[in-house]
């Protein structure tokens, strides 16, 4: 339901408009329309059947009234807007008019732990956000727009993703958005207790409504930001106050409407009633009014039921203890190894049945890959539809589990654009089953290394997935609470979403330990071609020894060339980083861009790439550069340093040689260097 306030008119036209709305109330038909030509308007929405509100992507009105902005599908926007633009300037001045919003909400994923992302109340010179992202974008903003004067939007977000490229403060929290991501004030969702002005957490995901206020005052220019579960009156505290000259934002005449948008995880986003008022209160919501939430969680059962269930079940007992059994002769197939110390990661841990149904019973028609460490197979789970890759690692030693576990779980946690999502495990018997989020482009290397005649990816791709990686291995050695060791960059392992985009994935043999300490010596895991020449004498993986792999997988992508290679015509080995460097030394140095990109590419950016590959590569670790320097190189941030011919006069494959590395697995690029069944597993955790 909506209705407007008018402006002033003469006395016929006022009791012809006052006939028309009892006539419109008699029949039983509630007006859906707004109009914003003086500072007396108001709008109200309680439910949204009948309206002629404007919708686009996912967005779509319920049967029983709800506004779904999203419906669960994956990497989706919604958006809903009044249709017809307000005027917020005044025609004596050019200061924004004072308006107050209100608005009762809802958020819900089948994983509450994992939903991702929010929901936002936007107020912006134009309804098509055609060219806006979803996931941490909200679907009202991109990555070469956010921050631009010319955006002239003020958003109040309700987010559920900690993502620390906008610096926000946790993932459960609103705050105000002006043209940009980054907030310019942002508090955790909650709300301040009127009796002592205790803070009292909410949470977002929680799929029980709420209600949430916004006032502006044009005269003191401030805003405040109000909100409370949905049974309770507005606390007299707001939860973010701000000095806010709004005259500087928006245009004269502006939209009002909510975006939202999904990642990698299931969410819906509803919005059961609206109200917003022009220089005066937005209407109260009568939540009596508001169109009902779906049900959530399984259907309570009914008295009848509860009643003859304990009956029936002692009458037929011996026929539910032969089904009992015949159910038990059955789930043997889904047997799974639980302990008491497993417990505490419950909610991390998928369980083998959904995994095997997921991927149709591991079928070879859902295997994506395999390597030295397990398969991989593609899967959809029963419940959320939520794609996933299924890695299946043996595990016959039960050495080092819990802690290798714990790891797991806690790299579950991390939340980055250019990392993929590890959402859990699953253990069954002497098996480990890691579950990451599905990229649908599949692996980077199939790309680099197709036939010539095959797509490959462009110049520009490739340099977009290698910033992509650089700043995703950025944020694990140094933004995330504990440092991260990945132990394992390589090219198969960058993995491509829809929009090529590059995702660092396989933690399988990823390390964690506090900021501050260093990394206790281990089993030397890996791919060789990636492993740095001193993890054969110290066994002690670090962030140098990522940025290593890191160098060899910059030439790779470049090239188009493993790390190591066979020369059969001349019966020797090949090391990519030697070849280079001897290009480098030649001058030659653009020689070596893959020639499938035809000349196609920007020449400085390939050689900046190139020097940087021999510079993170170089056997020395006080040469190499952190990934901080790395980001900031390119970036173009920071000049790359010169590189003279005395730094840079080593062989890479004799220092390897003189480290104790077998030449002949040296023939072997993909081979990879373990101990035991499998090291980061076993005795080596």
């Amino acid at each position: 339901m909506a209705y407007e306030v008018l402006e002033p008119c003469s006395p016929l036209t006022s009791h012809l408009k006052f006939f028309l709305l009892c006539l419109l109330l008699f029949i039983g038909h509630e007006p859906a329309l707004f109009t914003a030509s003086t500072p007396d308007n108001q709008l109200l929405y309680l439910g949204f059947t009948g309206t002629n509100i404007s919708l686009d992507d996912t967005a779509t009105v319920t049967s029983n009234g709800l506004l779904e902005l999203t419906n669960g599908t994956l990497d989706s926007k919604g958006h809903a807007f009044h249709p017809t633009p307000l005027h917020f300037r005044g025609s004596h001045n050019d200061r924004v008019h004072s308006f107050s919003v209100t608005f009762v909400f809802a958020i819900r994923s089948t994983y509450q732990i994992m939903c991702l992302h929010g929901l936002a109340f936007i107020i912006a010179p134009s309804t098509n956000f055609s060219d806006a992202m979803s996931s941490q974008y909200l679907g009202f903003m991109n990555s070469d727009k956010r921050g631009s004067l010319s955006n002239h939007i003020l958003a109040i977000e309700l987010d559920t993703a900690l993502n620390i490229e906008f610096q926000d403060i946790n993932a459960n929290h609103v705050g105000i958005d002006i043209n940009d991501l980054h907030s310019m004030q942002s508090y955790p969702a909650g709300y301040f207790d009127d009796r002592n002005s205790s803070f009292q957490n909410m949470s977002l995901v929680s799929g029980d409504a709420m209600h949430v206020w916004v006032d502006y005052n044009g005269e003191a220019k401030k805003i405040n930001v109000t909100m409370a579960p949905l049974q309770m009156a507005k606390p007299k505290k707001p939860l973010i106050s701000a000095h806010l000259d709004l005259s500087a934002v928006l245009h004269k005449s502006s939209y009002i409407g909510f975006s939202s948008a999904t990642g990698s995880v299931d969410a819906r986003h509803y919005v059961l009633g609206w109200s917003f008022g022009m220089n005066k209160p937005a209407p109260v919501i009568d939540i009596t009014k508001l169109p009902k939430l779906p049900p959530q969680g399984p259907k309570p059962q009914s008295i009848l039921l509860e009643i003859i269930l304990p009956i029936a079940s002692a009458t037929f007992m011996v026929v539910v203890g032969a089904i009992i059994i015949s159910l038990v002769r059955r789930q043997r197939r889904y047997a799974e190894v639980k302990e008491d110390w497993e417990v505490e990661f419950k909610p991390h841990r998928f369980s083998y049945k959904d995994l095997y149904h997921a991927t149709e019973g591991f079928k070879s028609k859902n295997l994506l890959g395999a390597g030295g460490f397990g398969e991989v197979y593609k899967g959809v789970l029963p419940s959320s539809k939520l794609e996933v890759a299924v890695k299946k690692v043996s595990h016959e030693s039960r050495q080092g589990m819990k802690e290798f576990i714990a790891e797991v779980v806690s790299i579950g946690r991390i939340r980055h654009r250019n990392l993929v999502q590890l959402l859990g495990y699953c253990r069954r018997k002497g098996e480990l089953l890691l579950v990451y989020a599905y990229m649908s482009n599949g692996s980077l290397d199939k790309y680099l290394y197709s036939d010539v005649d095959k797509i490959t990816v462009s110049w520009a791709q490739r340099f977009r997935i290698i910033k992509g990686i650089a700043t995703g291995l950025l944020y694990l050695h140094e933004k995330w609470e504990k440092v991260v060791v990945h132990r394992d960059i390589k090219s198969s392992n960058v993995l491509l979403d829809s929009e090529m985009n590059g995702h660092l994935g396989d933690f399988g043999l990823a390390r964690l330990y506090d900021h501050g300490t260093d990394l206790q010596t281990t089993h030397v895991v890996g791919t060789m071609g990636y492993l740095a020449p001193e993890l054969a004498s110290t066994g002690r993986a670090s962030p140098l020894t990522d940025v290593f792999a890191f160098g060899a997988f910059l030439l790779e992508v470049t090239c188009a060339k493993r790390p190591v290679n066979n020369n059969v015509r001349d019966n020797n080995q090949v090391v990519l980083v030697d070849w280079v460097l001897e290009h480098w030394h030649k001058g030659s140095l653009a020689d070596t861009v893959d020639s499938k990109l035809h000349g196609d590419y920007n020449v400085d950016e390939a050689c900046l790439v190139l020097k940087l590959g021999l510079l993170c590569s170089h056997p020395f670790t006080n040469v190499r550069p952190n990934m901080q320097e790395v980001v900031r190189y390119l970036d173009g941030d920071l000049p790359l340093p010169e590189l003279t011919h005395t730094d840079m006069s080593f062989s890479l494959l004799s220092l390897m040689q003189d480290e104790g590395f077998d030449p002949y697995v040296l023939s072997y690029p993909s081979s990879k260097i373990r101990s035991g069944t499998i090291s980061g597993i076993s005795g080596g955790r």
